[in-house]
């Protein structure tokens, strides 16, 4: 075969393929043969009808075959003639039956990236401790506690930290309303009548309840907060936003005693001891599962800073609206509306494509890492991992497994395997040092 392939930038290649006459011939008659000896044809014994019967009664099948064998035959030497690593063979285009026997086409191919991988052994990581402190435990059943509360009305006192308020307010910025000013909806930002705020400097924009401590009931306030850079509207950070409140009510909670009682609704009628056992374990694991990620992080970054190259464009726009869907899934379940989605729809899309270029970067990297160690997932993993989520879904392993055949997705869950694995070599050979603190908060979304 006379193969050309013309590599691109954004990884992709075109191939130009001309299949030499004989070699069409040779490949039509064995597939003619194959025909001749299976066809059931009225009149004619198997395997004994004319040549032209079959060429006539079998011709769309037999160009359609010898097409496929054809493009196959071409897409396999030129993997081995110019080593490619291809990702998507794309669809052959202007195929050709020639005058002179001769048989043409081309296609576009999506390649993978060629990286030049960095020392991937003796990477420094951090490491926290994953000791549950008492003061951790003490605070995690106190939110227990807050979920039984009773709330009271205050009336022979002025508001103080940690209470209650009921809130009316709207927001102007430069003068205007807040969503005329900026053009868009921004959300709970613009008004809201009988809002809960607890006085809690975590709670709304910083700065903004410390402005409630000593109010009462019937109250108007005027209230002057500085719009944060990480606030999830970037047309906001650093405006000055002017709220006008009216304060309705203010509530103070009532919190149960945290005794057996309390341990036996929260648990099905466990004790309190028993509670706090459960309450460590579960935050040891969750902790565990914190530090795992914050580590993965650090490996993410660190590859990423050293690494760069192309990206196939067509993956990078598959796994940007992938991200962009799951930003707005996030969106929905915090309460953002189809308004307030719509209208951050340019910066959801720019956040889904920061961390789409870092996802695919980081697999392409450790695939490599993968290939170079010559880490694998063999089918009997594959299968046990299949049935342990079958297990965990308590669905059948045989159906469940068929289903993901059918859907394809069976090569999607091999390569995250084999992407664990490559993490967990590197972090196996990396500098790890351990230090105080806490595990800085990762998003399930970066993984």
């Amino acid at each position: 075969m006379n193969i050309t392939v013309d590599k691109q930038p954004n990884c992709t290649a075109t191939i130009r393929v001309e299949v030499p006459s004989d070699a069409v011939n040779t490949e039509r008659e064995r597939i003619l043969k194959a025909y001749a000896s299976q066809a059931k044809i009225q009149g004619f014994r198997p395997g004994k009808a004319p040549r032209k019967v079959i060429e006539s009664r079998f011709k769309d099948s037999i160009s359609e075959e010898l097409q496929e064998r054809l493009v196959r035959k071409a897409y396999d030497e030129a993997l081995e003639k110019e080593a490619l690593k291809v990702l998507n063979f794309g669809i052959p285009a202007d195929f050709s039956q020639n005058p002179d026997g001769t048989v043409s086409f081309n296609s576009t191919l999506t390649l993978a990236p060629e990286i030049e991988l960095p020392d991937y052994k003796g990477v420094e990581v951090k490491e926290p401790s994953a000791e549950i402190s008492p003061e951790d435990i003490e605070k995690n059943l106190e939110g227990l506690r807050e979920r039984f509360a009773e709330y009271e009305d205050i009336e022979d006192r002025a508001a103080e930290n940690g209470d209650l308020a009921v809130l009316d307010y709207t927001s102007t910025l430069d003068g205007k309303p807040l969503e005329e000013a900026v053009g868009k909806s921004v959300g709970y930002l613009s008004s809201r009548e009988g809002f809960w705020m607890k006085i809690d400097e975590e709670s709304f924009l910083p700065g903004f309840t410390e402005h409630l401590v000593g109010a009462k009931p019937g109250d108007e306030k005027e209230i002057t907060v500085t719009v944060p850079d990480d606030f999830p509207v970037a047309d906001l950070h650093g405006k000055e936003l002017v709220f006008s409140v009216s304060v309705k009510e203010l509530k103070q909670a009532k919190l149960p005693d945290l005794d057996d009682e309390l341990a036996a609704k929260l648990t099905g009628g466990k004790s309190l001891e028993e509670l706090k056992t459960l309450v460590t374990e579960q935050m040891t694991v969750e902790k565990r599962r914190k530090i795992d990620d914050y580590k993965v992080n650090q490996i993410v970054e660190h590859f990423n800073s050293l690494v760069d190259f192309d990206l196939p464009e067509e993956l990078l726009k598959q796994e940007t609206q992938s991200q962009a869907d799951t930003l707005v899934q996030k969106g929905a379940q915090s309460g953002m509306s189809e308004e307030d989605l719509a209208a951050q729809q340019a910066e959801i899309f720019a956040t889904a494509g920061v961390q789409a270029r870092t996802n695919l970067k980081t697999n392409f990297i450790l695939q490599e890492i993968a290939n170079a160690e010559n880490i694998t997932i063999n089918d009997q993993e594959l299968v046990q991992h299949l049935a342990t989520i079958a297990q965990q879904r308590k669905e059948n392993p045989k159906k469940f497994i068929k289903q993901l055949q059918k859907e394809g997705r069976i090569p999607g869950i091999r390569n995250s395997m084999l992407i664990g694995k490559a993490i967990d070599f590197v972090l196996e050979h990396a500098n790890v040092e351990e230090v105080s603190g806490e595990p800085e908060e990762s998003d399930p979304n970066d993984q």
